[in-house]
């Protein structure tokens, strides 16, 4: 087994939940729905990490838990570690930053806030740039890594600003093993130490795993393998979060050199072998899919797994001249879709589409309704999913969609480049407007697969770029 594939020996027998031998897992011992849903992230998928960039914000400074691992004062820009910053952002140069490298790296598709702290021990700083993100780059998944220990009250927040992926760091499933890792805990105004706070942060990780299952949210959880601390308890980690829901582990080794700073480089606590590591996840991956191509990013990355290209944007780099996104995004998906359709987006025949779907599967959503559209290429080589499109929701009843006209304009403005809209049902007024911006409505696949249904339409559809706006259009 290579540290650049999952890995994956899956156990086939009835007790395992999700991830067994059946038809409808992939591979890498992931659902297909599962496997879709990360196909563009680069820290989920083993793939896609060689297609597409993330970028951390490092807007979140403080910290809840003190890991013996840790050390946030530590910073070289030449180093790739958890925890390290060359900035710190306010929210404002946050999402300066964040629009300047998604004009530049089209491949961008993930935006993640993992500290340098905790971003839930850092609530209005992290909410505050979710928000703006989610407003200023709709096309862009937003992600957040945390100890767990404030997830259970920010599981409603994070859904509703469309966060679907979270990675939790979870070292632990025993008390006493987790006490000989963290220094102490900062819950509800009180420091505990020891077992007594180690079970906490346990009990929260798991509530808050709970919550994020109940809506539909990815989890990862990323565990630090400790020589002699918490080696041997890995594997129970493994099986238990494949039970709690987890779909992916990531077993990363120590970093743990004297000139850090932290409590295991001065206390001389030894980084595991590469071999150590690998029986570890070898170990665990009877139980669920094995993370192994994690770069141990610092909370200031940008650019491919593996590259970090973060000093190329240092805000005295950054111009303060605000580009019309409509354009950047309109780009980015052409690049997206070309990545993930290997090319065949380009083709005459393609169509790029927006599909309004409650889990992905099928086109089940009023276009009212919708809070994303999921984008899709057609061609003759197939259905693929390029990426997703949030908007603002325009119906928020059954009478009030006439009085919110701002929010259409905006939403019409975001489709303006897709070749046709499928959802469920569509007012007049709304097909009017799609229809005049030489957008298709399309309704006669309601409640029908997706994949099934774009290629049934896209075989009726004329061929040529050119000629399928002037068809919309009615124009001979």
């Amino acid at each position: 087994m290579t540290d650049n594939k999952l890995v994956m020996q899956q156990k086939c027998d009835s007790q395992q939940k999700g991830h067994g031998c059946g038809g409808s897992h992939n591979a890498a011992g992931f659902s297909m729905a599962q496997a879709e849903k990360v196909a563009h992230h680069p820290c989920y998928s083993p793939s896609a990490h060689h297609k597409y960039a993330r970028m951390h914000l490092a807007v979140a400074p403080a910290c809840n838990v003190q890991c013996h691992y840790c050390n946030r004062k530590y910073d070289c820009s030449n180093e790739s570690r958890p925890g390290v910053v060359s900035e710190l952002l306010n929210v404002e140069q946050a999402l300066q930053k964040a629009r300047a490298v998604a004009a530049a790296i089209p491949q961008l598709s993930v935006i993640g806030i993992a500290g340098p702290g905790d971003p839930l021990a850092n609530q209005t700083r992290t909410f505050d740039t979710l928000e703006g993100l989610r407003s200023a780059l709709p096309d862009v998944k937003l992600c957040v890594s945390t100890n767990g220990l404030a997830l259970p009250q920010s599981v409603d927040s994070l859904v509703e600003l469309g966060v679907d992926h979270v990675t939790i760091t979870m070292n632990a499933i025993d008390a006493h093993v987790s006490a000989g890792i963290y220094d102490w805990i900062y819950f509800d105004g009180v420091r505990y130490r020891g077992k007594e706070g180690a079970q906490i942060l346990i009990d929260q990780q798991i509530e808050g795993m709970r919550k994020l299952m109940e809506n539909g949210v990815l989890v990862k959880i990323n565990s630090v393998l400790i020589p002699g601390v918490n080696d041997l308890h890995l594997p129970e980690v493994s099986h238990a979060i494949r039970d709690m829901g987890a779909f992916l582990h990531n077993i990363m080794p120590l970093i743990s050199k004297p000139e850090h700073g932290t409590h295991y480089g001065l206390s001389g606590q030894r980084e595991p072998t590469p071999e150590e590591v690998a029986q570890v996840r070898e170990r665990s991956g009877v139980f669920m899919p094995q993370m192994a191509h994690c770069q141990q990013c610092r909370a200031d990355a940008v650019g491919m797994l593996g590259e970090d290209r973060s000093q190329e944007f240092n805000l005295s780099s950054l111009s303060e001249q605000k580009k019309d996104y409509s354009a950047v995004m309109q780009q980015r998906t052409k690049v997206q879709a070309a990545i993930a359709s290997a090319g065949a987006s380009d083709d005459d025949d393609a169509r790029l589409v927006a599909v309004a779907t409650q889990q992905g599967q099928v086109i089940d959503q009023h276009f009212g309704h919708a809070k994303r559209f999921h984008i899709y290429s057609v061609s003759s080589e197939g259905v693929t999913l390029v990426g997703e499109r949030h908007v603002a929701q325009y119906c928020q009843g059954q009478t009030e969609c006439d009085d919110h006209d701002d929010v259409m304009a905006d939403t019409l403005n975001l489709l303006a480049d897709m070749d046709a809209v499928f959802c469920s049902r569509l007012g007049l007024g709304p097909w009017q407007k799609l229809e005049t911006a030489g957008v298709q409505p399309v309704v006669d696949y309601a409640w029908q697969p997706i994949r099934e249904a774009l290629s049934a339409w896209w075989q009726q559809q004329p061929k040529g770029r050119s000629e399928v706006k002037l068809h919309v259009r009615g124009v001979a």
